[in-house]
């Protein structure tokens, strides 16, 4: 079978015929149909994101496809299920062998693209937002790389929540996709003082941050006392050193979150938040957005795309 494979880090991931893998006992084999790319794939390529699968590996965090069969005492999801499932890598290829219990069964209504640009972006935004920072309806909730692949289901979560949403992101192309996933107050990072702008609207409750950097003190810097602020990520390359003296003057909390974490110590903390988004997405309150559908032989143009910037919500891979 083919597979995007990276041999040594810090070099591209090359499409290569592998072995097509086995299921060991509490595994199913997935025929794979689409896989979501996400900024831990690329520094997966790197060899700097939390998990470091040896090397060779497939990449792929996300995948979306049917049960094709079963490891030693599995059962279920049965055979030609549609299934969506976070494997942490093994995506890009067209047969997978994951966790059967990680399984995710998908909404009648959901295409495998969407379901391959749904779990982490979605339930990233989802368990950060309502488990870490406990947004409320009413709260201001100013994010940061609004138009990226978690940003975006940020905008469209937080709305649905019943916040005001601050959008702010690059150029108005991309505060245009904010506007329309319900953002209430468009901020653009290259030309407005994010600080100013949203000290103007009354400040934040809550700080959405996947990028780091200045936008992070910006942002810190215009919160409201007793604020909570999400650091999901640092896409800027800059990990923000805090002052402590500012979260004490205003009561503020800074909130770590990595999503995959919870796989390994509180795992029903994200299969309750696929249950509640699968309902949202069957009563059509939640709507991907996906700028970039590619094959399988063009993986490496997406990760560029997502390396650039020059995608918006998610770029998927299908098979």
């Amino acid at each position: 079978m083919r597979a995007v494979q990276v041999t040594e880090y810090n070099h591209p991931p090359v499409v290569q015929n592998v072995p097509q893998p086995t299921p060991a006992a509490g595994e199913v084999l997935v025929k794979i149909e689409a896989c979501g790319l996400n900024f831990g794939d690329l520094l997966m390529v790197k060899g700097t994101y939390q998990e470091r699968p040896a090397l060779p590996f497939t990449l792929g965090m996300e995948v979306a496809g049917t049960i094709a069969a079963h490891g030693e005492g599995v059962s279920s999801p049965p055979i030609g299920a549609r299934i969506a499932i976070f494997g942490g890598s093994g995506g890009l290829a067209e047969f997978g062998t994951f966790t059967a219990a990680l399984c995710v069964p998908l909404p009648d209504n959901m295409d495998f693209p969407d379901a391959a640009a749904f779990q982490v972006a979605y339930s990233t935004s989802h368990v950060a937002l309502d488990y870490r920072a406990q947004l409320k309806p009413g709260d201001t909730l100013l994010v940061l790389g609004a138009a990226g692949g978690v940003g975006l289901t940020a905008v469209e979560l937080g709305k649905l929540m019943g916040a005001t949403v601050i959008a702010a992101a690059r150029g108005s192309d991309k505060l245009a996709i904010c506007k329309q996933a319900g953002a209430d107050h468009l901020i653009d990072t290259d030309t407005d003082d994010l600080r100013e702008v949203v000290k103007s609207l009354g400040g934040a409750d809550v700080v959405y941050d996947p990028v780091g950097g200045d936008l992070f003190t910006a942002a810190l810097r215009a919160c409201k006392p007793e604020a909570r602020v999400l650091t999901i990520g640092f896409a800027s390359g800059t990990v923000p050193q805090i002052a402590a003296n500012h979260l004490l003057v205003k009561n503020i909390n800074v909130i770590g979150f990595y999503w995959g974490g919870y796989l390994r110590f509180k795992p029903e903390v994200l299969t309750d938040s696929l249950k509640q988004l699968s309902i949202w997405y069957a009563e059509g309150k939640l709507h991907p957005h996906i700028s970039h559908t590619l094959p399988l032989a063009q993986a490496a143009e997406g990760l560029e795309l997502l390396r650039s910037r020059k995608s918006t919500g998610k770029v998927v891979i299908t098979l």
